[in-house]
């Protein structure tokens, strides 16, 4: 993506969640630029962190006591709980010389686990106030660190290279010398050239996904740049699958909701479906059941429903799983019901009984 795009991003995951983004670009690409000019439009204070300068004290705080107990001194530069809400770049986050300051700085980084605030050592940082790192590319073009695969999986990788058109909009923004940027347009070539790709050799995982479900519950990016968002946390293949996947509805399974909320929107689809895609909708029914077991009048009958398209295979081994949850047992043995779950049960009871 270029800068205008990765803008564009980092402001959305900025304003709408508590992930980490990292921008990963070459030299003079304007990654720092762009960050700043996102704080300057949103209304976010600026504190640039560079942690190729920095030491651990420099981070956590000098330490010193009171008593018997030691405390460490609130650095300088860390937002207070109270002061406006605040982006703290956290700028060559591999360029940091020393083992234990990469180390100190990994919390930093990782997204707060739910319910609790992003934190620092004993540090604890508002939810108000955010963090995004940058990076050069670790390409043999720089001398940088290479960051192990536990901390670059707890970051968005937005990787951003060198475009003509939108440098020349922002040269003309920044009135930059009329003979410059005609040069340019004719010689677009003698912008930063591109090193080796920068695939950072992403991974799926599962803390990963968790990472792709929050920003699709709350964000939105152009259709053009989603893919390549995805890609920064899971890597091209797996973000390649899964817009396809997005993409491809009459393939997809129903969803546990949709069986139970909109059963007769969704029924001819249901009896449709083949066996192995029958068997996600099944196993994510089962799931939100023993998640939270509790049947309006109206869901149930729509499961019930369900349960009466399955083939006997499927439906024998969706009843044997709905009455291991209590409640769900007890409303399909009601009376109205036996048409439907009486074989099953059946089938349960004839193969308990064999030797």
């Amino acid at each position: 993506m270029n800068i205008e795009q990765m803008k564009l991003v980092l402001a959305e995951i900025l304003a709408k969640t508590d992930l980490t983004p990292c921008v990963v670009g070459h030299r003079g690409v304007g990654k720092s630029a762009g960050i700043i000019q996102v704080c300057r439009r949103d209304n976010w204070r600026y504190t640039s962190l560079r942690l190729g300068q920095m030491e651990v004290g420099d981070l956590v705080g000098i330490p010193y006591r009171e008593g018997d107990v030691m405390h460490w001194s609130r650095p300088s530069w860390w937002p207070g709980d109270n002061d406006p809400p605040t982006v703290v770049h956290c700028d060559e986050l591999n360029r940091a010389q020393q083992e234990d300051t990469l180390q100190a700085i990994f919390q930093f980084v990782e997204p707060p686990v739910e319910g609790e605030p992003r934190a620092l050592h004993i540090h604890r940082l508002a939810p108000r106030h955010k963090v995004v790192v940058t990076i050069n590319p670790p390409d043999g073009s720089y001398q940088v660190a290479t960051l192990d695969r536990a901390l670059i999986d707890r970051m968005v990788m937005l990787y951003v290279e060198s475009d003509h058109a939108c440098w020349a909009r922002y040269a003309a923004d920044c009135g930059l010398d009329e003979g410059v940027r005609r040069f340019l347009g004719a010689n677009s070539t003698l912008l930063a050239r591109q090193g080796a790709p920068m695939d950072m050799r992403m991974e799926p995982t599962e803390r990963a996904w968790e990472m792709i479900s929050t920003l699709r519950r709350n964000c939105r990016f152009p259709g053009d740049l989603e893919m390549e968002v995805y890609a920064g946390i899971v890597g091209n293949e797996a973000a390649i699958m899964f817009m396809r996947w997005l993409a491809d509805q009459r393939h997809r399974p129903l969803t546990a909701g949709e069986i139970l909320d909109t059963w007769d929107e969704v029924a001819r689809q249901a009896e449709q479906q083949r066996d192995d895609v029958q068997a996600a909708t099944i196993t994510d029914l089962t799931i939100t059941l023993q998640s939270s077991p509790g049947l309006t009048p109206e869901q149930e009958e729509n499961l019930v429903a369900y349960i009466a398209i399955l083939p006997r295979d499927l439906r024998f081994g969706l009843v044997k799983s709905l009455l291991k949850i209590p409640t769900v047992a007890q409303a399909l043995s009601r009376d109205r019901h036996d048409h439907v779950v009486l074989d099953a049960i059946t089938a349960m009871a004839e193969e308990a009984g064999r030797p």
